[in-house]
């Protein structure tokens, strides 16, 4: 079975814990990082996970990450709704990539109902909070065992 995983952060996810807890919980970054990389252990799935505010750094890890891994979850934050160069970058990656949101950016602001990426994701998973990742590290595990497709 094919078990590298990446999980990119986008701007501002490494204040967590921080910012707007009414949107994004109390977890910090480093319990949900510690959190993911125990689920993925768990599934017996090696995982990556990384975080940027800096659209050009995220767009070499996706670059990066389409010789390096078997499937990538991204949550791109502000940038799933501005940034075409990630979107591009994602386009390349011809392997299972799910969107990941943990606010619903459906019941925000109107500028955040359009993402650039959904449409070439595999699926989405928004507005569940930090449940959201463990949901989408299961969904990937099954996803790399064609248990989804």
């Amino acid at each position: 079975m094919n078990n590298k995983i990446i999980i990119i952060n986008g701007p501002n996810i490494n204040l967590l814990g921080e910012r707007e807890q009414s949107q994004y919980g109390s977890i910090t970054f480093k319990e949900l990082k510690e959190n993911c990389l125990n689920k993925s252990k768990e599934l017996g799935l090696s995982l990556e996970f990384t975080q940027s505010n800096v659209e050009g750094e995220l767009v070499n890890l996706i670059q990066e990450s389409i010789k390096k891994f078997d499937g990538m979850i991204i949550n791109a934050a502000a940038f799933t709704h501005t940034s075409v160069a990630i979107r591009d970058a994602l386009s390349v990656f011809k392997k299972p990539l799910i969107e990941l949101h943990i606010s619903n950016i459906y019941k925000r602001e109107e500028f955040r109902h359009k993402s650039l990426i959904s449409d070439i994701a595999t699926g989405g998973i928004f507005g569940l909070g930090d449940n959201g990742y463990i949901l989408a590290i299961i969904a990937m595990h099954k996803l790399l065992k064609n248990e989804n497709r």
